[in-house]
């Protein structure tokens, strides 16, 4: 292998595109070799816009390319099962967007897969590697809030995405709270056991033919004795809103900003400052740090700090409040791969 692990992205949606890019001009360790999308023209489209030589229609193309180390999967989520069983047959390391399916069955295979191939595989779960995340993890770790007992929560997003990307989403819970359900269970250091899921139609009126909600709540309770919550939302007029709250027997830590920049307005007619306009811009280092980290796993073949093992446990919780949601009542989840975050 060379001294940068040599990449294609497959999907080259607005996240695909993005991760392209990044691998591009900002990601160290790693090589933008190839693109693939299958809409007409987009890949040729996108290698030319980057530079790269290899393009293709067929996603499926780069996976039997000898030339290609690793593959970045960002098609729609009801690819990644496929997909991602033959590029681990293929032996490509992978990395793939979450969610890893949509359906339990589906992610237990892919874990077997995975560990059958003996391959790598991290999931796009960013927030691990955001810098204040990150940095909240150390301390939690060392001690310095003490015991953590709960965990709060915010994903509130600009808008909603159109009503043909809610209807195979798989939900807010899934789409959205996933998100939540990973952080919480790192940053705690436990995993969640019963959830109690809720929500309701409070602006995008078409989210009921979706079988959806825009605004939602997951009460949560861990092995540890923790508890916590989370919001989702799509009815935040303000900006990208991103946040968490740690508390500990000792203290507490707060995470996220809605400072865009460390500049404030003052005038007459009071004060002002800009807020995060979307996910690229709050999590950009993140994004490019992960994919770091994920080239790193793959020269040095050791295990991703956030596997398939992780998305599955994720997948589960987001299906278990889902379910509650509709049920009214709490649902109790099982481990399915007894692991535990690191």
């Amino acid at each position: 292998m060379s001294e940068n692990v040599r990449c294609a992205v497959l999907g080259l949606g607005r996240l695909g595109y993005y991760h392209a890019k990044n691998l591009k001009t900002a990601v160290q360790g790693a090589q933008l070799a190839a693109v693939a999308d299958p809409l007409k023209g987009r890949a040729e489209q996108a290698a030319a816009e980057l530079g790269v030589e290899k393009w293709s229609a067929d996603p499926y193309e780069f996976l039997q390319d000898p030339d290609i180390d690793a593959v970045i999967i960002v098609t729609p989520t009801t690819t990644h099962a496929d997909m991602i069983k033959q590029a681990a047959d293929c032996g490509k390391q992978i990395f793939v967007e979450k969610p890893l399916t949509l359906h339990l069955d589906e992610s237990k295979e892919i874990v077997k897969k995975i560990k059958e191939t003996g391959v790598i595989c991290q999931v796009g779960f960013m927030r691990r590697f955001d810098p204040a995340y990150a940095d909240a993890k150390k301390r939690i770790d060392a001690g310095e809030i003490g015991k953590p007992i709960y965990f709060k929560g915010f994903t509130r997003d600009f808008g909603s995405p159109p009503a043909e990307f809610i209807k195979n989403s798989g939900g807010i819970f899934i789409d959205c709270s996933i998100h939540d359900y990973d952080i919480a269970r790192y940053l705690m250091g436990a995993e969640i056991t019963s959830v109690s899921g809720h929500g309701r139609i409070l602006k995008h009126c078409f989210m009921d033919e979706c079988g959806d909600v825009d605004q939602a709540l997951t009460y949560m309770e861990f092995d540890s004795g923790a508890a916590g919550d989370t919001e989702a939302s799509r009815n935040s007029p303000y900006g990208y809103d991103i946040r968490a709250e740690i508390i500990g027997t000792e203290g507490s830590i707060f995470i996220g900003t809605l400072r865009n920049q460390s500049l404030t307005m003052l005038t007459g007619k009071g004060g002002s400052f800009d807020i995060v306009p979307d996910f690229q811009t709050r999590f950009h280092e993140a994004y490019c740090l992960e994919l770091e980290h994920f080239a790193e796993c793959v020269r040095d073949q050791k295990k991703p700090i956030v596997t398939e093992e992780d998305a599955a446990i994720n997948l589960e919780i987001a299906i278990a409040a889902t379910e509650s949601f509709a049920s009214g009542r709490p649902v109790k989840l099982q481990n399915q791969t007894g692991q535990m975050p690191v």
